[in-house]
């Protein structure tokens, strides 16, 4: 039976809508099959709570008096950019003080201003006819900000690689520190709660959908950068790297339970971030891509010791990666997950939550997402050749 978003909402406006989590959607079409549960739930929701590097917000501080076009711009020593408007910026999430040790970045700026934190604004300007000051230096609070909106262009990565290293040496990397000769092996991915994995071609997502982001509403507003659709796949999704989603949504609503800066020793710095999708229940075909389990979930392991010219060492379920080791040619290989599965849950069930209660409504896409899409390598004409050493 084919239902419309009108009608879902309207669900949810009575409080009267069925909504399972992807995990509680496995167990409930196991008993009932695909069909009936299409019948009787209404939306079902994802969640994921992993470090997402891609990430920054957009930020207005309002004029001064007198008025200064702002050129650099220093937030708690963090350098964000210039080029805007007078007293617009952006700051990226992996951009770090001058002094690395400190271990602070752009993402703590953003957890700072969501945690209601005071941070400490430096900023120089040229001095022109209409923007007199050439400087300023003050304190600023989400609250005094004009705007301030997350801006990520690469969020909620369709399964990703697992990491280990096979050299004689510790190498810190992204994907965590890895020991060396395989002594462990990481991952970074929600697997069966993850969004993109229940809607693996993005038949429900698209351009406009309503997401719950960092504990206040966001929407999808582009595919992510890096979205690719040729991966291969194993029961329907893929068994690496593949669609991506650009977000966006109003740091005022955020939660700081849900924004974390980290400190990737050796790397540098990211945004922790928990996204969710709420995936509406308008066929039998949703609820059957949504019932994949960690079992059916299979992802593959590269050596990070190579500086390039990775290839696939194995492949496993991410049910033997949640049991905590691996066996690669009679190896056994300790295994750790970069993102939160237990944080992923909390997303999930928040947004439920929020659904069942009529908090949060769904947004039809405006477009879709692309069908079809390959990432190109960077051309390096006329560059010196870098090993990494």
């Amino acid at each position: 039976m084919a239902k419309t978003y009108e009608e879902i909402n309207e669900k949810i406006r009575h409080g009267k809508a069925v909504v399972c989590t992807a995990e509680e959607i496995i167990d409930l079409v196991r008993k009932k099959g695909a069909e009936k549960t299409a019948e009787e739930v209404d939306v079902i929701t994802t969640g994921t709570f992993g470090a997402m590097c891609s990430s920054g917000a957009f930020l207005n501080f309002g004029h001064s008096s007198p008025p200064i076009r702002m050129t650099n711009i220093l937030l708690n020593d963090v350098q964000a950019y210039g080029g805007l408007a007078a007293v617009d910026t952006y700051i990226g999430a992996t951009q770090m003080t001058e002094d690395p040790q400190k271990g602070y970045g752009g993402a703590h700026v953003i957890e700072d201003l969501i945690a209601g934190k005071k941070v400490h604004l430096r900023a120089w300007g040229p001095g022109t006819d209409c923007y007199v000051r050439k400087d300023v230096d003050t304190y600023i609070t989400l609250d005094d900000l004009n705007e301030a909106y997350l801006f990520n262009p690469r969020n909620s990565y369709q399964n990703y690689g697992i990491a280990t290293n096979t050299s004689g040496r510790t190498i810190y990397t992204y994907m965590g520190k890895l020991l060396p000769k395989m002594k462990n092996a990481t991952y970074s991915s929600a697997g069966q709660l993850s969004p993109l994995l229940n809607d693996p071609h993005c038949d429900v997502i698209g351009i406009g959908t309503r997401i719950f982001l960092a504990g206040g509403e966001g929407y999808v507003s582009w595919q992510g950068t890096q979205f690719k659709t040729d991966v291969e796949e194993v029961n329907g999704v893929p068994v690496g790297g593949a669609r991506t989603l650009a977000v966006i949504g109003d740091m005022k609503q955020m939660d700081p339970r849900y924004v974390r800066g980290l400190d990737l020793t050796g790397y540098g710095i990211s945004l922790a971030l928990g996204i969710g999708v709420p995936l509406p229940v308008l066929n039998e075909d949703v609820v059957r891509r949504a019932s994949i389990s960690d079992d059916e979930i299979f992802a593959e392991m590269f050596d990070y010791s190579l500086p390039s010219g990775r290839t696939p060492m194995a492949r496993y379920s991410y049910s033997e990666l949640r049991s905590g080791k691996i066996e690669y040619n009679g190896k056994t290989v300790r295994t750790s997950s970069m993102s939160s599965y237990a944080g992923a849950k909390k997303v999930a069930a928040e947004l439920k939550d929020r659904i069942e209660r009529g908090e949060f409504s769904l947004a039809e896409p405006g477009m879709m997402l692309p069908r079809e899409s390959r990432v190109k390598p960077m051309k390096m004409q006329g560059a010196r050749a870098c090993t990494g050493k």
